[in-house]
């Protein structure tokens, strides 16, 4: 039995991004969720263009955002998707195959990521193994630095072949403004479970962080790019760490 497909996507200000992710949703999604968080760029406009089902809603976390987008899909499946990601040929035919013959609830698939104009295969970035693709009411998004999939219990999960395509990061510029972001939402996060970050940390941490990616998980095969990831990944790490000391010290003020 043929089982149609809901593409749920959670944006703001994604007009660079949202054609091409709508575009390889063609002959895959028999419809399209957009939940927008008042988007000031060309995002809405492109939206109705699409035809897409189109929602505006207050930002309140990335798991809720794509919980509300998921209640509202249509049907019996849903892909969540990123409005900075693209599905790959091989990816949509093994989709499609999971549409005519369904075999499990749940469904994973691996992710590349493309960083400043070159696919990074190395450093712990690929394969990227996602959960995005399951039966309606098995799954929900939890967390609000990294949103995870929960999954009900003793639901087991069927990898598929192909490449989900992230072009998360163009420039080194917007890298070091995700670190940025990020970092503070980390940081927050932290604070708010109760955890602390001592002075040791925002030495050996980076360290560590750097080593790993770059020498243990082979980034340097990915070159000067390779080089660039592991560095700003140990800065990252010595932000976070940086920004919790801080909301420590300040009684939870924003950093």
């Amino acid at each position: 039995m043929v089982k149609q497909i809901s593409a749920v996507i959670i944006c703001h200000n994604e007009e660079e991004n949202l054609p091409r992710c709508l575009a390889s949703l063609a002959g895959l999604a028999d419809e399209i969720v957009v939940v927008d968080s008042f988007s000031d760029d060309q995002t809405p406009a492109i939206c109705r263009e699409a035809g897409v089902r189109f929602f505006q809603r207050e930002w309140t976390g990335y798991s809720d955002a794509k919980n509300f987008g998921n209640q509202q899909a249509a049907f019996p499946f849903i892909f969540s998707i990123d409005a900075d990601e693209v599905v790959s040929e091989t990816l949509k035919a093994s989709l499609l195959a999971v549409k005519e013959n369904p075999i499990a609830r749940v469904y994973s698939m691996n992710r590349l990521t493309n960083y400043c104009g070159k696919w990074i295969k190395h450093g712990g970035w690929y394969p990227d193994r996602k959960v995005r693709l399951w039966e309606r009411d098995f799954v929900k998004w939890e967390g609000s630095v990294h949103e995870i999939p929960v999954m009900a219990e003793n639901v087991s999960i069927q990898h598929i072949f192909g490449d989900l395509l992230h072009y998360s990061i163009p420039s080194r510029e917007v890298h070091r403004q995700q670190i940025e972001k990020y970092s503070s939402i980390w940081a927050k996060d932290a604070q708010g479970k109760g955890r602390k970050s001592y002075l040791l940390n925002l030495i050996l941490k980076p360290v560590s962080r750097f080593i790993s990616t770059y020498l243990l998980k082979r980034g340097f095969l990915d070159g000067k790019e390779g080089f660039r990831i592991a560095l700003m990944s140990a800065f990252a790490v010595y932000l976070r760490h940086t920004k919790l000391r801080k909301l420590n010290h300040t009684n939870g003020k924003d950093v």
